[in-house]
């Protein structure tokens, strides 16, 4: 199992999308759980090129590479990842997006499909997301929460700045605000003032589960 995992998680990194997507119907073949696959396979090969790009190791045509290649992967597992989640009801709503200046989004559509499954409503801003909007957007769709990535650290000020202004608008206190992304530490969750943080996908709903959880709670 771990030996697939990692093939697909170097084709991520290589950039390789005929790779990527035979592997991913060699999964489905041998019933590989799709979950596991995007999450410890392409997943981790995305972090990797997400690193070498924040060090300066590699260029954006390498990103963009890699993210072709992961989506094309991710494309073939969603039927099954979705054919789980069919009789689920919905858990909460969730308002998803990518901040302002940050154009990279795979991992925040991985949270957004592992999520759907999971039982929750999704509504989706995109990625490069004003903060006014996060804003503006869930004043309309009163969410239970919202969840905020970045995969840059020049990106993650607006996270702070979102909740800042929520404070401002007299507002905080009707969302809970759930911050992840590759550069994201829960030491910089907890210095902005977030009410959850999560390293990966299983994390970040566990955290969900809780912070739902005790706003539906008498």
């Amino acid at each position: 199992m771990n030996d697939i995992l990692k093939v697909m998680a170097q084709s991520v990194i290589d950039g390789d999308q005929e790779s990527a997507c035979r592997l991913a119907k060699e999964a489905i073949e041998k019933g590989v759980d799709p979950v596991l696959a995007i999450e410890a396979g392409y997943a981790k090969g995305m972090e990797t090129v997400g690193e070498s790009f924040e060090k300066g190791d590699c260029f954006l045509p390498e990103v963009l590479l890699a993210e072709e290649a992961m989506t094309a992967a991710i494309e073939l597992l969603k039927p099954k990842i979705e054919e789980k989640g069919t009789k689920k009801a919905s858990k909460g709503k969730i308002l998803i997006g990518t901040i302002q200046g940050d154009v990279h989004d795979i991992g925040k559509n991985i949270v957004k499909l592992i999520f759907s499954v999971a039982g929750y409503e999704m509504v989706d801003l995109g990625r490069d997301v004003p903060v006014r909007a996060f804003i503006e957007t869930a004043k309309k769709e009163r969410p239970d929460i919202i969840a905020v990535s970045a995969l840059m650290t020049t990106t993650m000020v607006y996270m702070a700045e979102l909740i800042k202004q929520l404070k401002e608008l007299g507002i905080r206190d009707q969302y809970k605000v759930i911050v992840g992304g590759a550069p994201v530490i829960p030491e910089w969750a907890k210095e902005i003032g977030a009410d959850g943080y999560g390293k990966n996908t299983k994390e970040a709903l566990e955290v969900a589960s809780k912070l739902i959880g005790k706003s539906q709670s008498p």
